[in-house]
């Protein structure tokens, strides 16, 4: 076996095993390459036989090489998966596959969009859809992340048991916790057109949102929805789905929500989790304040 039989079986297991997509298909394979080429292996065996020791030796050199944080850590995983279908292929246990720890990456803070960019997704994402009640559905979704400060898997787990929507409804969410969430006039018209224009029925136990062919509706089929809004508005890779609760907590912050209060309506676990909105906000603030200062301007 030679070095590109093993490069090609690893690209193939990462494009048409696991379906990954050709981005990290392109970085996974090429720190695959990069390894092969320092180590000068050519097997699965070899690369099934690294320690910890020599897979940091050449995590510390591709450092040398000016690696940043967030690129070495996005290296160790692609290693770390590479090392253990290697160990795969050559018989050997996963399980026992050398455990590094990756460099402390700091967390960035959420991108909130305006309230205007929310609801001009929410409008495009309906004016884009190919169907009538898809595009209906779409906007149902992204009105309850941003309305009601869900997370998308929240909002995609709901079911025809909320029918029809009253002021409230209880969502579960991380950890088995449930919360009562606030419904807005507003999405309640959003969900009771979706349901109008819907082709499937609404049982207590059926998703209330359902793809085309009638199964849950994937988060995959809501983000490229978006993907396609966000580039119609022209408006940045940060407008995400996830974004828009991002907005919701930002927005309701600024408003005067105390954080207790803010804390139970986004179902966050402890305080600390809450409290990086006050820092988005400051961050929102220092923003507006460089772009209006008349000598911010200046310079």
């Amino acid at each position: 076996m030679s070095r590109q039989d093993v490069l090609k079986a690893w690209h193939d297991h990462l494009a048409l095993g696991l379906r990954r997509s050709p981005h990290t298909v392109r970085a996974y394979h090429k720190a695959a390459e990069r390894l092969l080429t320092r180590t000068d292996f050519s097997s699965f065996e070899q690369v099934a036989g690294l320690t910890a020791g020599k897979l940091r030796t050449h995590l510390a050199a591709r450092r040398a090489d000016g690696l940043s944080n967030a690129s070495a850590a996005r290296e160790l995983s692609a290693l770390k998966s590479f090392v253990s279908y290697c160990r795969a292929q050559a018989g050997m246990d996963v399980t026992d596959a050398p455990r590094l720890r990756g460099p402390r990456l700091k967390k960035g803070l959420p991108r909130p969009v305006s309230p205007d960019d929310a609801m001009g997704l929410a409008e495009t994402v309906e004016a884009l859809s190919a169907e009538d009640w898809t595009g209906a559905r779409d906007r149902a979704v992204l009105l309850l992340l941003y309305g009601a400060g869900m997370r998308i898997s929240e909002a995609l787990s709901l079911t025809g048991e909320v029918l029809p929507m009253g002021d409230t409804i209880t969502v579960t969410g991380k950890g088995n916790k449930q919360r009562v969430v606030p419904i807005v006039p507003l999405i309640r018209e959003a969900i009771d057109d979706y349901v109008r224009k819907s082709p499937w029925p609404f049982g207590k136990g059926d998703p209330l949102f359902r793809g085309v062919k009638g199964g849950v509706l994937s988060q995959g089929v809501v983000q490229k929805a978006v993907a396609r809004a966000r580039r119609a508005l022209g408006l940045p890779d940060t407008a995400t789905p996830h974004a828009l609760r991002h907005s919701f907590a930002t927005h309701l912050l600024g408003a005067g929500v105390d954080l207790r209060s803010l804390q139970e309506l986004l179902g966050h676990a402890s305080l600390g989790s809450t409290q990086i909105y006050t820092k988005v906000d400051a961050a929102t603030l220092l923003d507006t304040y460089r772009s209006a200062h008349p000598r911010e301007r200046d310079d």
